[in-house]
């Protein structure tokens, strides 16, 4: 037998992190198990706010290295101090090394869990390394901040290249978000470079909506929607508004990817006041995890966590805390594995 071998770099992070980082790695460890070839190395490193005390930073030098030695991260939620002198997120640091130009948020009604419309299906694709979260301000004079909006044609295009390959996979309708008729020069930098890549997929149906009115519509016809392209910060609310447009954000994953290395994640945050309780949804890790498979090229390992997930929901007698229920992180994850061990 040929073993297809990867090392996975994890990163719990803090809060809650921990805890559902925990269950998706079980849950993972699962799945090698009933899938023939697969193994997953795990290497554990440091990253998030209780790193800032004991190291000076939230990313550790070491973490990054050990980071570079493997295929994809599995990263738990982490907490980001919001005073101005504090280091900036870890997503965000990561997304400038490694180069993890697309964000990616699929959002989708489940059975058994409360969606706005019980037929959405759809994925948002977010500029990830420029825009606002360029994170570069400045205080002019005392109570003037500026905030420098970044918008390039070569992020842009490359970005809007990944999403028109996902619509391709997928129902071949792009919608491309800005703010144009405001911004003019920097949205329009993004509008045109999602058109100008448009005439290499003549087969992928495109369109175009403003972000205040694209914010409207995922609550009015969010059903309509396929592949979504954005620049960061629009793609940020957006897909939290999608989030929980699909039920809770406790089952929303995401992925930060590029052309050779992928981070991936929970959407939700570190809910420190949560921590160590054992009540947090640890869903939104599972697909994160799953969303790493499929990355991967382990489409089958992916398509059996997916369909384990969906009958738990489904069955509706495992639910934690956000979907109604009293169920643990554990009990949630100890589910999921049996339908994963026992597939029908």
């Amino acid at each position: 037998m040929v073993h297809r071998t990867y090392r996975i770099a994890v990163l719990p992070g803090d809060g809650i992190g921990p805890e559902v980082v925990d269950v998706a790695v079980d849950v993972l460890k699962a799945v090698q198990g009933v899938v023939s070839g697969l193994r997953l190395d795990f290497v554990y490193g440091e990253a998030g706010y209780n790193c800032i005390e004991k190291y000076g930073t939230n990313l550790p030098e070491k973490t990054i290295e050990l980071l570079k030695g493997t295929h994809a991260c599995l990263k738990g939620p982490m907490t980001t101090p919001e005073e101005p002198s504090a280091p900036p997120s870890v997503a965000v640091t990561l997304r400038k090394i490694f180069n993890l130009y697309a964000n990616v948020r699929p959002c989708k009604s489940f059975p058994g869990v409360w969606s706005l419309k019980p037929n959405i299906d759809l994925v948002i694709v977010r500029e990830n390394t420029e825009g606002l979260y360029s994170g570069i301000e400045y205080e002019v004079s005392p109570g003037r901040g500026v905030a420098m909006r970044i918008i390039t044609r070569e992020a842009s295009e490359r970005v809007a290249k990944f999403a028109f390959r996902l619509a391709e996979r997928r129902r071949r309708y792009l919608t491309c978000v800005h703010k144009r008729n405001i911004l003019r020069i920097t949205d329009g930098i993004f509008r045109d470079a999602v058109f100008t890549v448009a005439k290499e997929f003549p087969l992928v149906r495109v369109d175009e909506e403003h972000i205040d009115a694209m914010a409207m519509r995922l609550v009015k016809e969010p059903e309509r929607f396929d592949v979504i392209v954005t620049t960061n910060l629009f793609g940020d609310i957006l897909s939290d508004e999608a989030a929980q447009v699909t039920g809770s954000i406790g089952i929303a994953a995401g992925a930060n990817v590029g052309d050779n290395y992928g981070m991936f994640e929970p959407i939700h945050g570190s809910a420190p006041k949560h921590a160590g309780k054992g009540k947090a949804n640890p869903i939104a890790t599972i697909l994160a995890a799953k969303m790493m498979l499929d990355w991967l090229g382990e489409y089958e390992a992916a398509k059996r966590i997916e369909g384990a997930v969906e009958r738990v929901l489904s069955e509706g007698k495992v639910k934690t805390y956000d979907l109604g229920g009293k169920a643990t992180t554990k009990d949630m994850g100890n589910a999921i594995i049996e339908k994963i061990l026992n597939e029908d």
